[in-house]
């Protein structure tokens, strides 16, 4: 059997733990469901949601979905924004295969009744950070939901889609989990603990999508859902797969900033409709000192001027500020933000808004190729738990819900385009908890999870250098140990899964950020402040 110690031969194995399913899907978001619905017409899929079917980051997402509808706008110039804002380590080719998809990902939405905001007989669309042109279609400022219940409805009303919520995934089945056992790599779905129940089972399929959102959890500020610790990522990595460029970890420039409720974000669109930083003191707009795009710089370029502003000043925030707009333009915009931000004491059409930088969006991950194959057999991905070569050093902003459509299709028609060649899963060995026990020291848990937060936070934030680098990666070496005893003793939960997903995707990151002896796109040190002559990947391997 498989279990936290050793694998054991199987004793009597009920053939209920392995439902059998065409395709499993591991991720409920904009990825998953897109390429859950694409599969579907020919194959029965498995969904599987940690938490809820809506925890994840497509539900958070406030900007929009940026595409080339415009008459004026071209895929050239697009494709020239992303590569711009990536620092040069954007694959063109990949570039050019999503931005060139991006219209008929919209019309797609459309169709499953996605509201976009209109003007006349066209869609609305606005301009954010790094783009050239309005190319934004949006939902006010509420994209990610609208787009995160039509998929849902959608998934719901298929017959051959079964939704399973409350599933924490523990680790990929591949060959070594046969009962025949081999060497092979290939996987074959993947074991989950019902977090209902308590009972972890071993779901298996022909193919496995990962769909698992980011990593943002590994920071102690974060826009991120809670949710969001890294999971496909570190479970990719111990099956057998590469990761690449890790250390491009993007923090929004303005997450607001509040001592009673966090990870609140204001939007990259209030920036790109005019709205102002300021420095909370003396009222100066910095911007322009550091960038001649000022406000519409791209993420990293602001996150870093806000950054300095605050500790070259000793503050706590800075302000944006978007009064100087007619009232109702603002509450047209930005009707939630507005909303939320009354309750909060804030109106924002008449006073500044303080904000401060935030963890936002893993723009490393998961090696995979067009067609969204990593290099497991069997195993694909697509979204923010992979590195396609998209967003190189830094994401262009609302190019994240865009990558999860165009992959999650692909992911899909690569799948029935080779359906054939795809062998039914093989018997493979139960989980097994004979030999743990119950922890009586969840405290071990939370102290862990609170200090790799803090220390990645302090030590492999926007600003870093060699030394802080080998002080996080000290402390991850001496919570490996740690970690892994408690996993080997007692029996899973959600927080102790989450916790080693979390400790093996903070070390990625660091080993990724060493590696990289330049400053380029998000990786910006100290010890290396300018880019290298020839961009390059940090591809790490198992």
């Amino acid at each position: 059997m498989v279990t936290n110690i050793d694998p054991v031969p199987a004793q009597d194995p009920s053939p209920s733990d392995w439902p059998q399913h065409d395709v499993i899907v591991i991720g409920s978001g904009a990825a998953g469901l897109t390429a859950a619905l694409e599969l579907a017409d020919k194959l029965k899929v498995l969904v599987l949601a940690k938490g809820g079917l809506t925890g994840g980051s497509t539900a958070w997402a406030q900007g929009g979905i940026a595409a080339v509808l415009d008459a004026g706008d071209t895929f050239d110039e697009h494709i020239e924004d992303t590569m711009v804002a990536g620092a040069g380590l954007n694959r063109r080719e990949t570039v050019e295969f999503v931005i060139e998809r991006a219209p008929h990902a919209i019309e797609r939405l459309v169709e499953l009744g996605v509201p976009f905001n209109t003007e006349g007989s066209e869609l609305h669309l606005t301009r954010e950070g790094g783009h050239s042109h309005r190319r934004i279609v949006h939902v006010a400022d509420a994209t990610g939901w609208a787009v995160q219940s039509a998929l849902l409805k959608a998934a719901e009303d298929h017959p051959n889609i079964t939704l399973l919520p409350g599933q924490s995934c523990i680790d990929l089945i591949t060959g070594r989990h046969e009962l025949r056992y081999s060497g092979s790599g290939r996987v074959w779905g993947v074991y989950a603990l019902d977090e209902k129940s308590g009972r972890v089972a071993a779901h298996t399929a022909r193919a496995t999508i990962l769909a698992t959102g980011g990593a943002g959890r590994v920071y102690q500020f974060s826009t991120a859902p809670r949710g969001a610790t890294g999971d496909g990522i570190a479970m990719a990595w111990r099956a057998g797969a590469r990761v690449s460029n890790m250390e491009m970890m993007q923090f929004h420039p303005t997450c607001l900033y509040n001592l009673e409720v966090k990870n609140f974000l204001i939007t990259e669109a209030v920036r790109g409709e005019g709205g102002h930083l300021l420095h909370p003191v003396t009222g100066h707009r910095f911007m322009p000192d550091y960038d001649e795009r000022a406000e519409l710089a791209p993420r990293d370029v602001v996150a870093r001027a806000i950054d300095d502003q605050i500790k070259r000043s000793g503050l706590d925030y800075v302000h944006l500020d978007i009064s100087h707009q007619p009232e109702e333009f603002i509450r047209e915009h930005f009707p939630n933000i507005y909303e939320k931000l009354l309750g909060l004491g804030i109106d924002m059409t008449k006073e500044p808004i303080p904000v401060v930088p935030a963890q936002h969006y893993t723009c490393g991950g998961v090696l995979i190729d067009l067609d969204g194959k990593t290099d497991l057999p069997g195993l694909y991905a697509a979204g923010e738990c992979t590195e396609s070569g998209l967003h190189g050093a830094n994401r262009l902003a609302s190019n994240s819900l865009l990558e999860c459509f165009v992959f999650g299709e692909s992911c899909a028609a690569h799948i029935l385009d080779h359906w054939d060649a795809f062998d039914s899963p093989p018997p493979v060995r139960a989980w097994d908890e004979s030999r743990v026990i119950d922890s009586d020291e969840e405290v071990v848990i939370k102290q862990n999870w609170t200090e790799i937060r803090r220390f990645m936070w302090n030590y492999v934030g926007i600003v870093r250098t060699t030394k802080r680098l080998e002080r996080a990666m000290h402390r991850i070496q001496m919570l490996n140990g740690e970690v892994e005893e408690y996993f080997r003793h007692f029996r899973v939960s959600t927080d102790l899964i989450e916790l080693r997903n979390l400790l093996q995707t903070a070390e990625l990151i660091v080993r990724s950020a060493l590696h990289r002896h330049e400053s380029r796109g998000l990786h910006f040190t100290l010890d290396y402040p300018r880019a290298e002559a020839e961009p390059h990947d940090t591809v790490l391997v198992p």
